[in-house]
């Protein structure tokens, strides 16, 4: 476990918490990758939780995106109370997450995190052709880093909100028909799955009964 200093912090929508820490030496992931995270104050230092890593690992910094639960009197509730110059004690990279070539995202609400990673380097690399990603949120407003996302993906990019009506998102849940309808089950090669495990049962199914093979299906269910 290493303990890290707070170097920014800030909320980038009505719940998610954008922190950039310092980076221990020789600290290293693949993006895609999470830690366990705990707040360096008493009566939190034991309590860790998983965080995806949302930068690139050759940046400077660490960098979390965390969705925030005030009502839960927890670990996210007392992140949102931290700034900068605060700290949080890491340990070592983990996580089933990887790129393993062109294919559909599929994520609902935080289960966008491990993805984040992932499109950047991609993006960098100039390899980010023939990935779609498929988004779930409840509100327009939970689309975290929308911007960025559309500005990389483009049309690649889809949205469907399941608590509100936009003309310029679809409306529901990423279930077999919304799958049918934007993804080439048979030419698509892979299918990268996180978000609540609820979400994520029901798409697993849904991608079984399309003829997708377990082998195909990268996944990891969110806390």
């Amino acid at each position: 476990m290493s303990t890290v200093k707070i170097k920014e912090i800030h909320f980038i929508n009505h719940d998610v918490l954008h922190i950039a820490t310092e980076k221990p030496q020789n600290f290293s992931f693949e993006p895609g990758q999470a830690t366990e995270v705990a707040i360096n104050k008493p009566n939190w230092k034991d309590e860790k939780r998983p965080f995806t890593f949302t930068n690139l690992p050759e940046n400077e910094n660490l960098e979390f995106t965390i969705k925030t639960y005030p009502e839960h009197d927890g670990v996210t509730e007392q992140l949102g109370k931290l700034t900068a110059g605060d700290e949080l004690i890491i340990g070592d990279s983990w996580g089933a997450i990887s790129y393993q070539g062109p294919g559909v995202f599929l994520a609902g609400g935080a289960g966008i995190t491990p993805f984040l990673a992932i499109f950047k380097k991609l993006d960098k690399e100039q390899k980010l052709g023939g990935n779609k990603l498929i988004f779930g949120n409840k509100k327009k407003e939970d689309i975290i880093y929308a911007a960025e996302l559309e500005k990389m993906l483009g049309d690649d990019f889809i949205n469907i909100l399941s608590d509100e009506e936009d003309t310029r998102y679809a409306s529901g849940y990423i279930d077999k028909e919304f799958i049918k309808k934007h993804i080439n089950t048979t030419t698509l090669k892979k299918f990268y799955v996180c978000g609540p495990p609820p979400m994520m049962d029901s798409v697993l199914e849904d991608l079984k009964a399309l003829g997708v093979t377990e082998e195909r299906i990268v996944m990891e269910a969110m806390e």
